[in-house]
């Protein structure tokens, strides 16, 4: 599978809140960080343990994509997030995914 291909079966994992199938496409030592800034989240497990969080508290979560650009073994995602509840505004964030041996190595997001 291409990168770009494996960054929408990713997103396609998250939109269906399959956890199990979400969490198979980053590599255990997986990294997460908001763009410029120190890890906040290191490890398959804490990564799990975030979306399983994220998914029952926002049932009706869901991120369209709004552009991609692929270079090299880096894929950035420009989405849009509606928690879905009616409450909580719809934002944008970029998503910026580091692939390593075929899987999600390292996400920096920009909100």
């Amino acid at each position: 599978m291409s990168v770009e291909s494996i960054a929408q079966a990713q997103l396609d994992a998250y939109n269906a809140q399959d956890l199990d199938a979400y969490c198979a496409f980053f590599t255990d030592d997986v990294v997460v960080a908001d763009l410029n800034g120190a890890p906040n989240l290191e490890g398959i497990d804490a990564y799990r343990a975030r979306y399983e969080g994220a998914f029952a508290k926002f049932p009706k979560n869901r991120a369209d994509l709004l552009a991609r650009m692929v270079v090299g073994q880096t894929v950035i995602d420009h989405e849009r997030v509606d928690r879905g509840n009616g409450v909580d505004p719809v934002f944008e964030v970029a998503a910026i995914y580091t692939f390593r041996d075929g899987k999600i190595a390292r996400v920096d997001f920009v909100k």
